[in-house]
């Protein structure tokens, strides 16, 4: 069958509004096309598999029932989101998903009207249709419905909770759906809890509920305040029914399932009967990720985000070298169980990433002493805070982008205190694919200010094992960042036998008359990339590894100030506020003049593309460093 042939149904789809003008019975057709294409793209362009294949359904259901983009569906992380850009008018464009100048991988609503809020960081998606569905009501558009998506994993983080929070006591019709595919709630099954189902939300039932209702409230026999009552007592009494005991009891908001999310006429039949009732309500489904496609339905998280892979076999394509150096994160994961194994204190601690960032290898080994939160980076940090305060040496690894999430828990339970925790902060800089949401670049610009804290980041797998022995070895000296970059190192043999450093202290890379590079982490070798290639050219530039953005080495600063009348800063992070600003602050304190240039990513928001592209985008790649430093030397350009 030609790959046309396979899609001959989901080819005439270019909108929504193509998908609502087919029959029901058709909608089945659309999801097994759907499903096809999705796994033929990522095949050959990698991406996150598993959690679009799992709401295939779902995302059909909703966009046939409700009128897009008029009504508003708000995705929670953008992972289970790409059948919605199918259908929403990027199907010819999916296969750039994720690539430089191509489609986001997440729901951004600078690239389609259909995207009704940015969905990079999870648990946001309550809040803000509810915000939406509030705004609805004050302007008066009655006839527009807002749907909040959120799967099981992201209403483990706190905002998810404030939302639920708050639904309640706002006047909204926010529609909640859970996609569950690996939840602990105890579920139901059988016929009982299907009557309930069917019953609860057909129209006939709500009419009258909703007519009775409207009758006490004339009658001043129901209060707002006892309507809240009511609600909660009717979840409980469902709970009690079906032996189901769920986590929505408590708030006043209507509960609905659990139903299957893949019968997609059902769901329609669903939507369609509670998508007009007053008040916010939550749907709850059950769906498998990876669906239909067995490798991904029998291991969720390989398939997760698995790289290319063949689609008739099921197998990976890893193109993975033992003689290369290795992931930065594997490092990392492999030196933890180094110290856990000398130290019984030493304890992992990560939310929701075991894997990215390697700490199942520490899970593998001391499985008592390694903890997944979830997704909750915030209670990471201080339940991490909690332990070094009782006198454990806790290793917290946070996606750098992901700390943003934990900033006021950092300065008022970490840093307060000069509790002795070690932060690791995983993908820091540009991460590439995964874009704007993720890019993790203002971290040294947001936590350098705070005081107590140390930061380090280092240049490659050496300096990272001996950075995390000397944080391990520094228990009087307070909290404790070190900074790493996504993807591969710089070393074959990376496993180098751990020595401390002393904290505050850079290096000299290489010697120069001319001016002086300073560098702080893995960018320092690009930095010699741009001198290779300058050195034929006659120039002659000293370059310095500071290690440490804070305490910066001031010896090393005041040498360098004193000796060079030009010196330049590189960075893998924001130009605004970062470690060029940091030293440009030393000169300033200390009376010294020379012309300072900063490198680093500048005062925008940088979009996805892979490393090399989004390195070469910003200048601060080798050939960009080159350029930049040839002009500024030759004197045709002003210092910034």
């Amino acid at each position: 069958m030609a790959e046309t042939e396979e899609r001959h149904v989901l080819n005439q789809l270019n909108f929504p509004s193509d998908l609502r003008k087919l029959e029901p019975e058709k909608l089945e057709e659309v999801c097994a096309e759907l499903r096809r294409y999705i796994i033929d793209v990522l095949s050959e362009n990698p991406g996150h598999l598993g959690a679009s294949l799992g709401t295939v359904e779902l995302t059909v259901a909703l966009h046939y029932v409700f009128d897009t983009p008029a009504d508003r569906i708000v995705w929670d992380v953008g992972h289970q989101a790409y059948g919605h850009k199918i259908l929403t008018g990027r199907r010819e464009a999916f296969h750039t998903l994720r690539k430089y100048g191509g489609i986001s991988g997440f729901p951004n609503p600078a690239e389609s009207e259909y995207d009704s809020f940015i969905a990079g960081h999870a648990s946001n998606s309550i809040s803000a249709a509810l915000g939406m569905s509030v705004a609805s009501s004050l302007k008066k558009e009655e006839n527009r419905h807002v749907i909040a998506v959120i799967g099981d994993g992201a209403m483990t983080g706190g905002l998810a909770f404030e939302g639920l929070n708050n639904a309640s006591s706002n006047p909204n019709n926010l529609l909640i759906i859970l996609n569950d595919n690996n939840m602990a709630i105890d579920h139901s099954v059988g016929a009982l809890s299907q009557y309930l189902v069917d019953i609860t939300t057909s129209q006939a039932y709500n009419k009258m509920r909703y007519d009775v209702y409207r009758g006490f409230r004339k009658l001043n026999i129901i209060t707002d305040e006892l309507r809240g009552s009511i609600l909660r007592f009717n979840n409980s009494l469902k709970a009690l029914l079906t032996k189901q005991h769920n986590l929505f009891e408590g708030f006043s908001i209507r509960y609905f399932g659990p139903v299957d999310g893949h019968d997609v006429k059902y769901l329609v039949k669903v939507l369609n009967d509670i998508k007009d009732m007053k008040g916010p309500k939550l749907l709850h489904i059950r769906t498998k990720k990876g669906k239909g496609f067995k490798p991904a339905e029998e291991s969720a998280t390989k398939w997760h985000a698995p790289g290319r892979f063949n689609k008739e076999t099921g197998k990976r394509i890893i193109v993975h070298n033992l003689d290369e150096p290795q992931l930065y994160q594997d490092v990392f994961g492999h030196t933890l169980v180094e110290l856990a194994g000398r130290d019984e204190r030493v304890v992992g601690v990560t939310p929701a990433m075991p894997t990215g960032c390697s700490m199942i290898y520490m899970m593998k080994e001391f499985p008592e002493r390694t903890f997944d939160v979830g997704i909750a980076e915030a209670h990471a940090v201080t339940f991490s805070a909690g332990m070094a305060k009782e006198g454990l040496i806790p290793f917290c690894n946070v996606y750098s982008s992901f700390l943003q999430r934990a900033y006021d828990q950092v300065i008022h339970d970490v840093a307060i205190q000069r509790l002795p925790l070690v932060l690791c902060l995983d993908r820091v800089g540009l991460v590439g694919e995964d874009g704007v949401t993720h890019h993790g670049v203002f971290d040294m610009a947001a936590l350098r200010c705070i005081p107590n804290l140390t930061i380090a980041s280092p240049l490659n797998e050496h300096a990272l094992r001996n950075l995390m022995f000397t944080a391990y070895k520094n228990r009087n000296g307070g909290p404790f960042v070190i900074r790493y970059p996504r993807g591969k190192g710089e070393l074959k043999d990376w496993r180098n036998e751990m020595r401390e450093l002393p904290v505050g202290k850079g290096q000299q890379l290489a010697e120069g008359k001319d001016a002086a590079v300073l560098s702080i982490g893995s960018i320092g070798y690009e930095v010699k990339k741009a001198l290779r290639l300058l050195e034929p050219e006659g120039f002659s530039i000293a370059h310095y590894d500071l290690i440490f953005l804070k305490p910066l080495d001031e010896a090393l600063l005041h040498e360098v100030a004193k000796k060079y009348k030009k010196i330049v800063t590189v960075e893998n992070g924001t130009v605004k506020g970062g470690m060029g600003s940091a030293v440009l602050e030393f000169m300033a304190d200390n009376g010294y003049t020379p012309q300072v240039k900063r490198i680093g990513v500048p005062d925008s928001f940088i979009e996805h593309g892979s490393i090399p592209d989004l390195y070469r985008q910003c200048g601060i790649d080798g050939e960009g460093i080159a350029r930049t430093l040839r002009t500024w030397l030759s004197g045709t350009d002003a210092c910034i």
